[in-house]
């Protein structure tokens, strides 16, 4: 939220390499110890220490306090691993597949539910977000009559950022209203002409995320849970409720790293600044089910498929990364295409992909945000889990 498109240092964004820590801490928005790896599958993975040594590196080499990781393998057979330690203030063991705060994953969820309104014919992807919206968006430099809901869900609406990093850090358990998120953004100046550029911005999903409840009438929560959670057969997701600081089930701490290079539990925070954009928990093998049954027309028609994954370049989150709607297509080392999104919010990193003949794996890390490598060394595990 998970906005300057070359690096993507607020929360609840999808993950990419980080500056440092400094930098990431004043840009977010949003331990060291060594960790001992424990696959908590007890059938061995083809090359089982791959997973294992790559979770082992960031926890012993890049400072994570912890990481998960759940792999779908070429012979259909999931397998869940942890590494280092849960909570860094008992020493408390990673609970295998925990819940954790998955930031911008959420804006994959709501563009389905966008898109099963386009296949409803409630919502039209190159209708003006007036028409759903009327007199809402209007600013220096932007209007919502020249926006389209396509582009809100591409990011390429040149709509300015909401996220004030200060302001959440400085009282993370605050309750904020979708509108007055909004209106931060309105304040701004238009970064760019609509459809002429790309840009990762939360404000964009702020917006989808009220024409669903403009569209439906209903809650966004109550939307992607009926929609997305359920029909996906997902039992560890949630859409926070309004005011819910709390992660329920078993789960890791999430740690921010602060400027002076101490650890800061934040595993309790209110995630309604995120909101559409980045508020939701999971875990990496409910995160697994879900991109698994997007990909396979569970979820959305073909048509609408088809839409959410014919992308535009995105270089700002790797060489060769393209952005379709909601979801981002990332080259793989073997050949072929990852499909996902991922996500940061202070505490906690979400990293992983699915490809189109079923392999799919995620990982979790609980700093967030951490140095440049922790982002570079996720990816280069969710490739290998993916290639070998």
């Amino acid at each position: 939220m998970n906005d300057t498109a070359p690096q993507h240092h607020r929360p609840n964004r999808p993950r990419r390499h980080r500056r440092g820590a400094a930098a990431a801490v004043t840009a977010v928005a949003a331990a060291v110890l060594a960790g001992v790896l424990a696959p908590t599958s007890a059938t061995a993975a083809p090359r089982p220490d791959a997973v294992q040594q790559r979770l082992d590196a960031l926890v012993r080499a890049d400072g994570v306090p912890a990481a998960l990781a759940t792999v779908k393998g070429r012979d259909g057979r999931s397998r869940t691993y942890t590494a280092g330690v849960g909570d860094l203030a008992t020493g408390a063991k990673v609970p295998a597949d925990g819940q954790v705060r998955i930031g911008s994953n959420t804006k994959t969820f709501t563009a389905v539910v966008v898109l099963q309104l386009v296949a409803e014919g409630k919502v039209g992807l190159d209708t003006d977000i007036d028409a759903y919206l009327p007199g809402l968006v209007r600013g220096d430099g932007f209007d919502g009559r020249t926006i389209t809901v396509r582009q809100l869900l591409q990011h390429t609406s040149g709509l300015p950022e909401y996220m004030d990093t200060g302001r959440v850090l400085a009282d993370p358990r605050r309750y904020y209203e979708p509108r007055e998120l909004l209106d931060a953004a309105l304040a701004q100046q238009a970064h760019f002409a609509p459809g002429t550029r790309w840009e990762y911005n939360n404000t964009n999903y702020l917006l989808a995320g009220m024409i669903v409840q403009k569209v439906t009438g209903r809650p966004l929560g109550e939307e992607i849970t009926k929609r997305v959670i359920d029909r996906a057969g997902l039992r560890h997701t949630a859409f926070p409720t309004p005011g819910d600081t709390a992660i329920h089930a078993a789960h890791p701490e999430g740690y921010l790293r602060a400027e002076d290079g101490s650890l800061r539990d934040t595993t309790e925070l209110d995630p309604s600044w995120g909101w559409a954009a980045g508020a939701m928990v999971s875990t990496t093998t409910d995160l697994n089910t879900f991109y698994g049954a997007l990909l396979t027309g569970r979820l959305l028609p073909a048509a609408q498929l088809a839409q959410m994954r014919t992308t535009v370049p995105a270089d700002a989150l790797g060489p060769g990364v393209r952005y379709g709607l909601g979801l981002i297509g990332r080259p793989l080392t073997c050949g072929g295409t990852a499909w996902g999104h991922g996500g940061a919010i202070p505490g906690y990193e979400t990293f992983g992909g699915t490809t189109d003949d079923g392999r799919t794996a995620s990982i979790a890390v609980t700093l967030f945000p951490g140095d440049e490598n922790i982002g570079k060394h996720a990816d280069q595990a969710v490739d290998e889990a993916l290639c070998h």
